[in-house]
């Protein structure tokens, strides 16, 4: 497929979904950023996502680790300690929890090869979580109630039962039976599978997906980029007259770009390093995350080694404001990012002397970073001006723009 082919079918796909966002007459709740929820199940959502009590030490919500302030990711975690602790003090997952802003127009997961301009393949796209295990939105509001190193509600049905019996006992309880019919709390599989769905409602609405960044203000026609921000989308679209960037190969932009979500969805190894900080690291120096390998789905598939190292392409909306970045939390700064993807993440055969700077997993990279085996080649060649314009571009992507 051509790219202004596949940014033209995004396009009317973003439309359409923009189009459904915000309240409607109907319930409903659902992935791919269509919300038909009424404005009752997204306040219902909101309060959900917002309360401690349904951790098993009433101390963590959903919120803290999306928190709005943060773009909706973690504002407590940095490079040097990339994931959210739990509500068991101690106890930490292995990856940076992304931002949920934007998460609802990530489609279902689903085996669907596509090809960069580079030649790049990935054979997966959409699901939530970074390696696409949770089909969709509702099944990904599922899971961090029952993980003991998120919200430790405990496993299984005895797991679903505290969660349910919480919200029954909540001070919303009659909000949630208002939503779902007076019998509500009567099937814990069923309340279970509603209090995802409320929150999922809450995550496809105006809060979470405003579009209301200085970007959107400059396709809208309000605003003018800069002179530097222009340089730096020119980078970013690899424009002809200007540096590669290459960026627009899997952080897709819509053509026209208006409504651009920044991201195909698909999955990749972008040779990110390990981190070091990171407190599975720490416990285990020979921890390797294999990323989309993992997918229970994958597996089945037996397609693990043509998928180590890869994961979803993030969106870059509120990308300011959403360090550190990477799955790992491994770059705390927007030039630390812009570096790795523009000089060289080598080999200590390379001249490099720490083992953190080579790529995690050495499999399946992008063609588009030029890496070659075992000595990795820069890839883009950004001038110091060039990389200055390309992250003034990137702060554009924030919410909240005002003249």
């Amino acid at each position: 497929m051509h790219w202004r082919t596949g940014y033209f079918l995004l396009l009317i796909s973003t439309i359409t979904l923009l189009s459904a966002c915000g309240g409607g007459s109907s319930d409903g709740g659902n992935s791919g950023g269509q919300n038909n929820a009424s404005t009752t199940k997204i306040a219902l959502g909101k309060k959900l996502f917002f309360d401690q009590n349904l951790s098993s030490g009433k101390n963590q919500s959903c919120g803290d680790c999306h928190d709005p302030a943060a773009g909706f990711s973690d504002a407590s975690v940095a490079q040097s300690a990339p994931v959210s602790e739990g509500s068991v003090s101690g106890q930490f997952g292995n990856r940076n929890a992304p931002t949920a802003a934007y998460a609802s127009f990530i489609p279902d997961f689903v085996k669907t090869p596509t090809t960069t301009d580079d030649g790049t393949v990935s054979n997966y796209q959409g699901g939530q979580f970074l390696d696409g295990r949770a089909v969709d939105l509702i099944e990904q509001a599922k899971g961090p109630f029952l993980n003991p190193k998120e919200m430790n509600n405990g496993d299984g049905l005895a797991g679903r039962t505290s969660v349910v019996d919480e919200v029954a006992s909540a001070t919303y309880a009659d909000d949630f039976l208002s939503v779902y019919g007076e019998n509500a709390f009567d099937d814990v599989d069923a309340a279970y599978h509603n209090i995802a769905d409320a929150i999922a409602a809450f995550e496809q609405s105006d809060e979470l997906n405003p579009f209301s960044s200085k970007f959107d203000a400059v396709m809208a026609g309000g605003e003018l980029f800069s002179a530097s921000e222009q340089r730096g989308f020119d980078i970013f679209t690899s424009k002809s007259g200007v540096t590669n960037g290459k960026c627009g190969n899997c952080h897709t932009v819509n053509d026209p770009p208006a409504g651009s979500l920044f991201t195909n969805f698909n999955y990749f190894n972008v040779g990110t390093p390990p981190n070091l900080q990171n407190p599975e690291n720490i416990s285990n120096p020979a921890f390797v995350d294999e990323g989309l390998a993992g997918n229970p789905t994958v597996i089945s598939n037996g397609d693990e080694a043509a998928e180590r190292g890869k994961f979803r392409t993030p969106t870059l909306r509120n990308i300011e404001l959403t360090a550190p970045y990477m799955h790992n939390g491994r770059y705390q700064t927007l030039e630390d990012v812009i570096n790795h993807y523009d000089i060289i993440v080598s080999s200590a055969e390379a001249g490099f002397s720490a083992d953190d700077e080579y790529p995690e997993v050495d499999d399946n990279i992008a063609t588009e970073l030029n890496f070659g085996d075992p000595l990795f080649t820069a890839a883009l060649g950004l001038s110091a001006q060039e990389a200055i314009d390309l992250k003034a571009f990137l702060l554009t992507l924030t919410d909240g723009y005002t003249p």
